[in-house]
């Protein structure tokens, strides 16, 4: 049974950076294609960014030039750097596997991003 747990959210201004983290404990985290996918209040959870097990990156196009993906196989672990950001990014952000390629693992708690204008 795979276990994610997110870490990195917080309160940052507009126009600041975060990173965010998401360790995936059991399973084969190499054979996974992994995307970072967000839920703000009142909205349905949507996709923003893929990694494939090659490392090709692919990102929804709002955050195309400020978001960053990037995964470390050793660590069991996906990364999303997040520049310049704006008041619409304010979301709970989740990992999982690719929604395009496979079935979800179980959801886990995400972190909370805050954009304050």
């Amino acid at each position: 049974q795979v276990q994610l747990v997110e870490s990195g959210g917080g309160l940052v201004q507009a126009g600041g950076s975060l990173m965010l983290s998401c360790v995936a404990y059991g399973g084969i985290f190499s054979n996974n294609d992994w995307g970072w996918y967000r839920q703000a209040p009142g909205r349905q959870r949507e996709l923003v960014a893929t990694i494939s097990t090659g490392g090709t990156t692919n990102y929804e196009d709002s955050v195309k030039g400020r978001f960053a993906i990037s995964r470390d196989n050793a660590k069991k672990t996906v990364y999303l750097r997040m520049n310049r950001l704006k008041p619409d990014d304010t979301a709970v952000y989740y990992c999982n596997a690719d929604e395009n390629y496979s079935d979800p693992y179980p959801w886990g708690q995400g972190t909370q991003v805050t954009v304050s204008s």
